[in-house]
Formats: structure tokens, sequence, C-alpha cells
């Protein structure tokens, strides 16, 4: 059995007047997953909900549900239900009703809106708050809400357009905690839409990275981040050390003037690349024992770890996360193993990336 719920073949969105905002977007997403759009404003995340929603219509392309081809389906008709970023609840009517509102146009009898809608609260934990109004619930509990009218009408696929931005931070951060226990309780197809990189690694079984209209990579949180396919991927998710270099021959590579051994294969000797190291990657050590010799120009305390910004001779800036001190000004050297060099190839698509990592990945080298 087919376990693809949504597919998007060749999907374009344009306007009048010239603007492309999706450029030829292709993927499958499966039933019972978590899946995030992560981007920076104006990528075209929110329009691919749209499109999935029936709110906005692919200028060209194919979009398929369970299999069938929904492009002329009205939005009503769709087995879908969006959150909204402000949740769009209806300050007039109190919990109960909002939650039911959905129930009421289908015009569902009286007997199961009722048995429908508590049993909709007491999933989001809000059993007993049905005769509250919306104006005394908190940020949290109105998201719940939303929540619980999105999923009472028990849609396939449940879509949030960054539903928790308007949260502070501890409160999003239980939010997240939720919606992801939610979402595996209730086994239903979640799409999140967020421009918060920790945001959509926390929670995502598999991230999608747009810029600019275009799908740049796509994959679990540990593949995005442990081998981002570009410039941009590597700088939007996390924090990164990036840097210019050249592939010497497989398994090694030189930048920062000097040659390292790396795990990195599949590319034409001496080709220019881009070499990405991880902050957390870097390791404090003496400069006689360090691969390279760097200065300390400013560090700050976060809470778990130090911040180095450091430098070394070429004027290469190299961040530092670290448990060790260092005195601002002195000499240190920086260790690292030939995992934390990720080696990115200038122009890579994401297929050729995953053919190079399918034909190469698994080697075991000397």
């Amino acid at each position: 059995m087919d376990n693809t719920i949504i597919r998007f073949e060749n999907v374009t969105k344009s306007y009048d007047d010239g603007t492309v905002v999706l450029k030829n977007i292709n993927f499958e997403l499966e039933r019972g997953k978590f899946y995030t759009l992560l981007g920076p404003s104006g990528c075209g995340k929110t329009t691919i909900l749209r499109i999935i929603a029936g709110f906005t219509e692919a200028s060209t392309g194919d979009v398929f549900f369970n299999g069938k081809r929904i492009n002329d389906v009205p939005a009503n008709e769709r087995q879908v239900n969006t959150v909204f970023q402000d949740y769009a609840l209806f300050p007039h009517l109190n919990v109960f009703e909002n939650v039911a509102f959905g129930l009421r146009i289908k015009k569902v009898k009286e007997a199961e809106v009722k048995e429908r809608v508590q049993e909709a609260l007491k999933f989001v934990n809000l059993a007993g708050y049905g005769s509250r109004e919306i104006s005394e619930m908190s940020g949290g509990q109105r998201q719940r809400v939303a929540i619980a009218r999105a999923i009472v009408n028990d849609p396939d696929v449940i879509l949030l357009d960054e539903p928790l931005s308007a949260l502070d931070l501890k409160l999003r951060t239980e939010m997240q905690y939720e919606l992801r226990e939610l979402q595996q309780r209730l086994g239903k197809t979640f799409i999140f839409v967020t421009h918060d990189q920790e945001e959509a690694l926390a929670m995502s079984d598999e991230i999608f990275v747009l810029s600019q209209g275009e799908i740049k990579q796509s994959g679990t949180p540990v593949d995005i981040y442990d081998e981002p396919i570009n410039r941009f991927v590597a700088d939007f998710i996390g924090e990164s050390n990036i840097v210019d270099g050249i592939m010497i021959e497989d398994y090694r590579v030189k930048f920062a003037g000097k040659e390292f051994e790396c795990v990195d294969a599949g590319m034409k000797p001496n080709e220019k690349i881009d070499i990405v190291i991880r902050p957390e990657d870097l390791e404090i050590t003496t400069p006689e024992n360090g691969k390279l010799i760097v200065t300390v120009d400013t560090q700050l305390f976060r809470g778990v770890h130090y911040e180095l910004s450091t430098y070394d001779k070429d004027g290469n800036e190299w961040l530092v996360h670290s448990l060790k001190k260092a005195e601002v000004g002195a000499e240190i050297g920086l260790d690292f193993d030939p995992e934390a060099i990720h080696v990115m190839r200038l122009n890579e698509t994401e297929e050729d990336f995953d053919k190079r990592l399918e034909a190469y990945g698994d080697e075991e080298h000397e």
C-alpha cells in the first residue's frame, strides 16, 4: 500500500505582476509524520501550505491527495484543517462553540457535536474549559483551542502556519513538546511552517528548507544539520563556521593554509569547495596541540557553554562553543576530528548530493 498522502508534481506559483513565489516544487509526504517547511520570510513556505489547503491555486503543476489530483477541489471539501498564526478564533463565541463551529456548519447532530467537542478538548488538556470566553484564555490555551477546532473534524492532515510565533520563549518551548506529543498520539500528518531553526530541529520527522521559492534541501533534522548541502542551508540551520577550501583528493582537504584528513569523497582533484565546521565540534587546546592556531577576540557566557569568537592568521573567523574558558587576546589551539569537517560542493543539487552520499557515504577508509 502506498503510504504517500500528499504529492506535489512540478508545482509553480506566480502572479500577474511576474512575481514567482514557487519554482517547480516536487515532494512526497507520508502519513503520520511531522513535516516542517522552514525558511526565511518570503521563501514560499506559507504558499505551499495554502495550496494544500485550497486557499491558493497552483499556476502550473499538480497536487495529489491520497493519489487523487485535487487542483480543482474546493477548500471545504479537502480532508485538511489549518491552525493559523493568529489562531482565527471567534471572540464572541466561548471555547465550546469555537471548537464546534465546523461541526455546526456541517449540520452534525447536537449529541455528536457535544461528544466530539468534549473529546477534542480533553485531547488538548482543556477538559472543563468549554464555557470559558476566549478573552479569558492565555496564549497557550488559545493555541490549544485552535488545535482542538482543527482535530474535531478528524482531518487526514493538519496544517500549522507559524502557530507558536506569538508566544513567549518559555511557553513556546512547552508548546513544541505538546504539539509533537499530540501529533504522535493522533497519528495524523502535521505540516508545520516556521522560520525558527531550533523549532524545526526539535519537532520534525523531516524538514524542507526553502529559499526564494525553491526547496534547497530536505531530510531528517540530523541529516540537515550534519550534512548541509550548501552555504545557505549550513548558515540557516544552526551556527556554522564556513570557509573556502580545496578538495585535494578523496578524504583530504585543504583550508586555512593546511591540509586535513576528512570523510568526504567523490569530487574532482583540487576542486574548489566550501568547508563547514560546527562551533561545538571545535575543541580548545594549547597552540602546539591545535590543528588551527587562533586568537580569541571575544568571549560570552551562554549558560551551558562559553561562546568564543576567534580568528586565524589568514583572517578566517572561527566561532567556538566550549565548556572551557579562554582569555580574550590569548592565542589558543583548536582541535577537531575528521568527521567534524563537512565538505560542500559549489552549486551542487540535492539530487547530485544524494547520489554522491549514496556512493561514498558508507565507505570505510584508512
